[in-house]
């Protein structure tokens, strides 16, 4: 009966796990609801949904702590393949999809959809190239495999900084949507809300790494699947007397697009964006005649304030033109860039909106069709080369249990993907009807309660008093922490978004981290400093490393460096160009050699890197007073960066592996046992590691 019972809780045991959580977080919602209706606050609301949820993670990793090397980097080889699709999507649906995708949609319209093709697009070509012989090879790490597939240790270096500089960019957004939420939900302080939901993070991974993380993400997914599906179906329901907001969003579309060309084409717009047209051109002229415009806009401020303090003017009008005088910059080099960002500012709002119907927007506001086409490509290639989600099909029981596990992970994506453009029509219609044209002393308690964090902003330009829509600024990941409160609803809704916002960071920052963990300890640590290093040392160095890095990108995220959607992508294009050619030609092309990964990795990274840096300058004073920014190529913004590099990854690692010497035999027995197991070993195609024994390795 003990053996029969074991072996029950071994083949439901996930199942149960997540079907018991699942009941014991509605359960919390209705009772926080309950205790609502009897006057808890709605801070202490929000404080029980951050402790709930960080508990329940911090317990995950204390009954799943482990000491041993094979359970700590892969969960011992034997994860089921629809317990690892679960965990893998809820690794997917980060801080980027459950904050910003539904926030990309809304203020880009189809534009947005490039990250939903890229995104799951990206999983097909994952189960098609790299998912089933990374699992065939079954090591740990992906410079692992480039280490064994090419020889040597210096593309296992080049590997580890490819790797750790991808996911560190990547977990800087997670854990700058984590200090986003906490800082709106819970009242803290942005940089204390950070490196507290940092701290729920370590706890979880630091105490069972893999084998902690596929079951904390168990949890997340029910969490965050829970908090995204509620809001946004109370809110069809309400306005559609159906809750089913992926099928009846349609009819809401037609809706916001007749709205959309009734507001947009009111005299008060046109005439707002004009305002913004003189905007945009005093500010070039300014930035042509720098430094003097400098000294000249701070004497015409001055005196201004003179002139209004002795006409007797009202105090709010002078209030505004100090504010303005205390932010004018104080060098040229700052003026330069500040002015430049107003410039484009100025410029966009100037244009007449996209409407929904509008496919691409203008194409020297970077939305043009190559850029929606670039971005999409970079996003594919992206997800099939993110070290994260590579590395946990080394967990997985079998090589067929990999390819199963990719359509589970597909399935949980859908799941939640299904309702992110149903967020963004309905929001933008809720915006429409009931924010512009309203009084400024008027507006909506959350447009206040947004604006105190700096994620919304109005500017009255005309100084009317209206809001009119070039007027108002929301950050796009605003978008689905603000539903609830836009619709009206409960704020212990709001508390369960930001739980599910929060559970969606935290899972892909644990995976992240233990990416970035296992690329300095396993590669550069165990595999080049000290080989002979013992099991239980090399485990206190990975949870040293991971401390380290989790404050190293905490420090990286108070900074507020970029949205979560921008630094995603960034992240997304470097991953593929820096490591897509070397994983796919490796596999598929016998010819390649070392010389021409290591080739083909440094030129695409670097490519990738420059343009990024390029683009992205003209924000930094220094770099911009000195010209070092510069406007995207055939208007591609910098999030697609990788369409320059992964192309010229892969043409210089095919020009270079045929210019240079050929792989001797082991790497072409090496990629025989790897496409051909069942020709060359017959029963060894699931033995784990089975490959790591080339000499190569």
């Amino acid at each position: 009966m003990p053996n029969r019972l074991r072996l029950m809780l071994g083949a439901y045991g996930p199942a149960l796990f997540v079907a018991l959580f699942a009941v014991g977080f509605t359960l919390t919602v209705l009772v926080l609801a309950w205790l609502e209706q009897h006057g808890l606050s709605q801070r202490w609301i929000g404080y029980s949904f951050l402790f709930l949820t960080l508990l329940v993670f911090s317990l995950v990793g204390l009954f799943t702590r482990t000491s041993d090397v094979a359970e700590y980097f892969v969960a011992g080889r034997r994860v089921p393949a629809m317990y690892s699709g679960m965990s893998a999507g809820t690794d997917w649906l980060s801080a980027a999809s459950f904050i910003g995708l539904a926030g990309a949609l809304y203020q880009t319209g189809y534009q947005g959809l490039a990250f939903v093709i890229g995104w799951t697009g990206g999983y097909v070509l994952l189960a098609l190239l790299m998912a089933p012989y990374l699992r065939k090879f079954g090591q740990y790490t992906l410079p692992d495999f480039l280490a064994a597939r090419y020889g040597g240790q210096s593309i296992r270096l080049l590997g580890a900084l490819a790797v750790i500089l991808a996911s560190l960019i990547y977990v800087v957004a997670q854990v700058y949507g984590v200090g986003l939420i906490t800082s709106r939900f819970i009242t803290l302080q942005f940089e204390i809300g950070v490196y507290l939901g940092l701290a729920g993070v370590l706890v979880c991974s630091f105490l069972g790494g893999m084998r902690a993380l596929m079951h904390a993400q168990a949890a997340q997914y029910v969490i965050l699947l829970i908090a995204y599906i509620t809001p946004i179906t109370i809110l069809s329901f309400d306005r559609t007397g159906i809750p089913a907001p992926p099928v009846l969003y349609a009819n809401a579309m037609h809706q916001l697009v007749a709205l959309e060309h009734q507001v947009f084409n009111r005299p008060e717009e046109i005439a707002v964006r004009a305002l913004y047209a003189e905007r945009a051109a005093h500010l070039d002229n300014q930035i042509q005649q720098l430094p003097g415009s400098l000294s000249t806009e701070r004497t015409r401020l001055n005196e201004k304030i003179e002139w209004m303090k002795s006409t007797d003017a009202s105090v709010r009008d002078i209030v505004q033109v100090e504010r303005e005088r205390r932010a004018l910059p104080t060098t040229p080099q700052q003026a330069h860039a500040q002015w430049r960002n107003d410039l484009k500012d100025a410029r966009r709002r100037s244009e007449p909106p996209v409407t929904d119907l509008q496919a691409f927007a203008l194409p020297e506001e970077g939305h043009s069709r190559a850029n929606f086409l670039a971005l999409i490509f970079c996003l594919t290639i992206g997800t099939a080369s993110l070290p994260h989600l590579l590395i946990r099909y080394y967990s997985i029981a079998s090589v067929s249990q990999a390819r199963r596990s990719v359509f589970w992970s597909l399935f949980f994506v859908a799941l939640v993907y299904l309702l992110a453009p149903a967020y963004a029509v309905f929001v933008k219609l809720e915006v429409l009807q009931h924010t512009i044209g309203v009084p400024v002393e008027s507006l909506p308690a959350w447009v206040n309660a947004w604006t105190k964090i700096g994620l919304v902003s109005i500017d009255d330009i005309n100084h009317d008093r209206i809001l009119q829509w070039a007027e108002l600024t929301i950050n796009p990941d605003v978008i689905v922490l603000a539903t609830p409160e836009i619709a009206g609803l409960p704020y212990v809704i709001s508390g369960m978004v930001a739980a599910g916002g929060l559970a969606a960071a935290l899972s892909t920052a644990e995976g992240l981290l233990l990416s970035i963990t296992a690329a300095l300890s396993h590669d550069i640590y165990f595999k080049m400093l000290r080989p002979d290093a013992s099991s239980s040392w090399r485990l206190i160095v990975s949870k040293s490393v991971m401390v380290a890095v989790a404050i190293m990108a905490a420090a990286i995220a108070v900074q507020r460096p970029a949205s979560i959607v921008d630094m995603v992508a960034w992240a997304f294009s470097l991953a593929g160009a820096a490591l897509f050619p070397a994983l796919v030609l490796g596999v598929f092309w016998p010819r390649a050699n070392r010389a021409g990964a290591l080739a083909g990795m440094i030129s695409g990274l670097a490519v990738t890197l420059y343009y990024i840096a390029r683009v992205k300058f003209d924000s930094i004073p220094l770099l911009a007073w000195y010209g070092i920014g510069m406007d995207p190529w055939f208007g591609i913004d910098a999030a697609a960066a990788g369409v320059f590099g992964v192309p010229i990854g892969f043409a210089v690692n095919f020009l270079v592996s045929l210019l240079t010497r050929p792989p001797g035999p082991e790497s072409q027995q090496f990629i025989e046992r790897l496409r051909y197991p069942r020709i060359l070993y017959n029963r060894h195609i699931e033995t784990p590691g089975a490959l790591s024994r080339s000499p190569d390795a």
